[in-house]
């Protein structure tokens, strides 16, 4: 039974990916927890701490579909422990030799730490993937509207010219930066845990810091140097770098969704013959996807603010902290790769009107022209006194309902000649949009280059 909207066999889509349901899934994740006991086991063995031969069953045991899961579940909410009926479920099925050894030593964290580092493995390769191509179809298409003028917007209002291929490239160049940040985490993310108790490694006597250093590299992860099971930082900081991947996705959604507005009209999401914008009003054609992508997000960034709060831990153990993070944790990378995954289709599909674009820059009635007026106006009039003069020209000209073009005509006559003063109105100028892009695209080609296709 689903109980949970978001899990539904119609909506789940919308809030995760195969490819981390496979991560996050019950089995997948229960899987995974035995094969940390198992990998604990044959560290413990290989330093003569429990016998080999027991070490060898916990390993041939160690499988899910041999689990009772009713039992599993039912030792689980009876003893109220988050591991016990695990490992109660799985002594069942090792001969006695081997049950007294299962989980020697360990604790929950030592467990489920491990695992949330080897997740964070698996879901990172996948953010560096996707951030990948999302980067390459960013630089294709900053190189292709390189000098596609349109009109650059601050405060949602027409401001001067720019390109698309500019506005595109600040995109890829904040991608390529996420990447810059997933490579250098990988070091301070991906360490085991095995701290024990209180994180002292006493039960172990003498052997707990070479056993540590055993068991992650058999699970290829790194050694910690300490026990962590307070020191909630890697997490909160691998969540938190998802929100800013996922508010950069919802950035570019944001600007598809605004500029596909009919009034705009100058991007448009690709669609379907399938797809129904609304079934009351049959001309719609909804921005589903890049809107989403914002509600995605939002969500992310909720749920890696629980991942932060759990930095606030006490003494050596605190369950508050770590426990909030066995939903928050899932739910930002469920919600993270979804995101990732709707952008990649978006930016393939995605339609542009540059003929759109040129149009909204001509209907602007020369106001888009007036930095470039005050630009040429500032070493004559002084540029505090230009910028009063343009402006007051323009506030008269929108009451009485004139031209804004001739309002700065007539400002600008006197000091600038008729001829240069017509292109300077008609031709937009876009700065150095064109040296900018040429510069983020050379960069994150050089980058893309560079990268391994795998992470980490």
């Amino acid at each position: 039974m689903v109980d949970r909207l978001t899990d539904s066999r119609m909506y789940a889509h919308l809030w995760g990916t195969d490819e981390l349901h496979a991560v996050f899934g019950e089995e997948h994740r229960l899987q995974a927890w035995l094969n940390i006991l198992a990998a604990l086991a044959s560290a413990q063995a290989e330093l003569g701490i429990i016998p080999e031969a027991a070490a060898r069953e916990i390993a041939e045991g160690a499988r899910f579909e041999r689990l009772d899961m009713d039992f599993v579940v039912e030792e689980t909410r009876a003893t109220s422990h988050s591991i016990l009926g695990l490992i109660r479920g799985l002594q069942r099925i090792l001969p006695p030799t081997a049950a007294e050894y299962v989980y020697y030593g360990a604790t929950v964290q030592d467990l489920t730490d491990t695992w949330t580092a080897m997740a964070m493995a698996q879901v990172g390769a996948i953010v560096w993937r996707d951030l990948g191509d999302i980067e390459g179809l960013l630089v294709e298409m900053a190189r292709r509207y390189r000098d596609s003028v349109m009109s650059g917007r601050t405060h949602g209002q027409p401001g001067a010219p720019i390109t698309f291929g500019f506005k595109v490239a600040g995109w890829a160049d904040e991608v390529q930066r996420h990447r810059d940040r997933l490579r250098a985490g990988a070091t301070r993310w991906l360490v085991g845990q095995l701290a024990g108790a209180v994180g002292a490694l006493s039960f172990f006597r003498g052997d707990g810091v070479a056993l540590r250093a055993t068991f992650c590299a058999r699970l290829g992860l790194a050694d910690p140097g300490i026990s962590w099971t307070s020191s909630r930082d890697r997490i909160a900081e691998f969540g938190s770098l998802l929100a800013m991947v996922t508010a950069t996705l919802a950035r570019i959604g944001n600007e598809v969704y605004e500029l596909q507005r009919p009034e705009i009209g100058e991007l448009r999401e690709a669609a379907r013959a399938t797809t129904v914008g609304s079934i009351t009003m049959p001309h719609k054609r909804n921005p589903e996807g890049s809107e989403h992508i914002v509600t995605l997000a939002r969500l992310v960034r909720a749920n890696a603010g629980l991942l932060v709060e759990g930095m606030v831990a006490e003494h050596e153990r605190d369950g508050r902290a770590w426990k909030t993070e066995w939903p928050a944790f899932s739910e930002v990378c469920l919600l993270s790769a979804t995101a990732l995954q709707l952008t990649r289709g978006l930016l393939r599909g995605l339609e542009v009107d540059t003929a759109a674009m040129a149009r909204n820059l001509v209907t602007a009635d020369g106001a888009i022209a007036s930095e470039r007026l005050l630009a040429a106006l500032a070493p004559v009039l002084g540029k505090h006194r230009a910028q009063a003069e343009l402006q007051d020209a323009i506030r008269r000209a929108r009451h009485d309902g004139d031209s804004t073009d001739q309002a700065l005509r007539l400002v600008a006559s006197d000091h600038i000649d008729s001829f240069t003063l017509s292109s300077m109105l008609t031709t937009p100028d876009t700065g150095a949009c064109g040296a900018m892009v040429d510069e983020v695209i050379r960069r994150c080609s050089q980058a893309m280059a560079g990268d391994s296709a795998t992470w980490p």
